[in-house]
């Protein structure tokens, strides 16, 4: 039986293994090639089908029989089909990107674009933009020349530009913490792609959102793209509403549900009730008390609030660094604003809004083991967790009506 899967470089990252799980039913294999290893395989044709990633999108054309009209106007092939021992070369992330833009409710039509990167994902997103009527397409790399911008100059000349795409790996897993540009001084910005799906939401993602700009990360264009692959793979055809589905249950499987609140609020409780199959729960109070080896409240007497919360920030970056998890944050999770950003790459922040009079003061909570503390914290923090909540669960009369409101709201949002 020939093969079906992904060729690339380096690939212990990839969803598409999982993708093409839900859209077909043959096996698919993430198959790992040295530039060296590249020719032979092509050679050999063991396979039905393949995918082409980084950084091999260019490196297969020479060995096609025949490459598709859009993967010659972009200069890279993703998709490869052995029709009988002849090797047919397909651009599907052409269709992938073009579906995304429209997801993220962008128009690029007598726009200016900026296009981070000059590899394979730059060669489609360039294409893509003049294809949707881009008024101009700017190239912007790490060293200037004839064709490219550098970094500097996008800034200092091409900060009108109304739509930024991102094709550059920075942002992805594991150099989350990264990003490739800073939005500050692009005052005309209207939207944000990026191409990288791992986290869900990058730091340029998360950046044009708190400013209000329309910003989409790459799963969709990673299963938009599949969809259309898949299609060339078996001579099929996959409507919309199915193609839709599967996208809202990979992120389903992707996306973190985040639970934040006011001590006492059931965040444990009610995440405990919502964790669907699969799913990891983290308590991040039990985990910080796990690696100190005592109690909070000990803890905080020993070493000290900053202690503390360092400890938290910490754990906080491991338990949102990866999907299908279901995290339970401690009180003050949202004071920091690394937190939340690491909370929001990967997930979905749903604040329990338990009033004043539902809360208690406890002897194990050392910042509010007073009716005064307690208060005191509430007025402090009560606008700070709407802001940064994604969905606000309003109080209901038991833990299990709350659960039931957070996978409802959930469902909506996948949808």
């Amino acid at each position: 039986m020939k093969t079906y899967g992904c060729i690339g470089k380096k690939l212990s990252h990839s969803f598409s293994g999982e993708i093409h799980g839900r859209l077909a039913d043959y096996t698919y294999e993430l198959i790992e090639l040295t530039e060296d290893e590249v020719r032979p395989f092509l050679e050999k044709q063991e396979f039905a089908a393949i995918n082409v990633t980084i950084p091999y999108k260019q490196t297969v054309i020479p060995y096609l029989h025949s490459v598709s009209e859009i993967a010659c106007r972009i200069g890279a092939v993703n998709t490869i089909v052995n029709r009988n021992g002849r090797l047919y070369g397909y651009n599907t992330d052409y269709h992938g990107m073009t579906a995304l833009i429209r997801r993220a409710g962008l128009s690029l039509k007598g726009k200016k674009v900026l296009v981070l990167g000059t590899g394979g994902t730059s060669r489609t997103a360039r294409v893509v933009a003049a294809d949707l009527g881009a008024a101009e397409v700017i190239t912007v790399s790490r060293r200037r020349s004839d064709a490219a911008v550098d970094y500097e100059d996008a800034v200092s000349l091409h900060s009108n530009a109304q739509i930024i795409i991102n094709t550059t790996p920075s942002g992805m897993y594991p150099d989350c913490e990264s990003k490739p540009i800073s939005l500050s001084a692009f005052a005309r910005l209207e939207g944000v792609i990026d191409a990288v799906y791992n986290p869900l939401r990058t730091n340029l993602v998360l950046d044009a959102r708190a400013k209000g700009i329309r910003a989409e990360g790459g799963l969709y264009m990673l299963v938009m793209q599949a969809v259309v692959a898949v299609e060339k793979f078996l001579d099929t055809a996959i409507e919309a509403d199915a193609a839709n589905r599967v996208f809202a249950s990979v992120l389903e499987s992707k996306e973190n549900v985040v639970l934040t609140g006011m001590p006492g609020s059931g965040k444990s409780t009610v995440g405990r009730l919502i964790q669907p199959k699969g799913y990891e729960f983290i308590d991040t109070d039990r985990e910080v008390e796990r690696r100190c080896g005592c109690s909070l409240k000990e803890l905080i007497a020993v070493r000290g609030e900053t202690y503390f919360r360092d400890l938290e920030t910490e754990v906080i970056r491991e338990a949102a660094s990866k999907g299908g998890r279901v995290i339970s944050t401690g009180g003050g999770a949202i004071l920091r604003e690394e937190n939340v950003r690491c909370l929001k790459r990967n997930g979905r922040l749903f604040f329990l809004d338990a009033p004043l009079s539902r809360l208690s003061a406890t002897e194990d909570r050392p910042l509010s083991n007073t009716a005064e503390k307690l208060a005191r914290l509430y007025d402090e923090r009560i606008d700070l967790y709407r802001s940064t909540a994604d969905v606000t669960v309003p109080d209901l009369e038991t833990p299990e009506a709350e659960a039931e409101y957070v996978i409802r709201k959930r469902m909506e949002l996948l949808l």
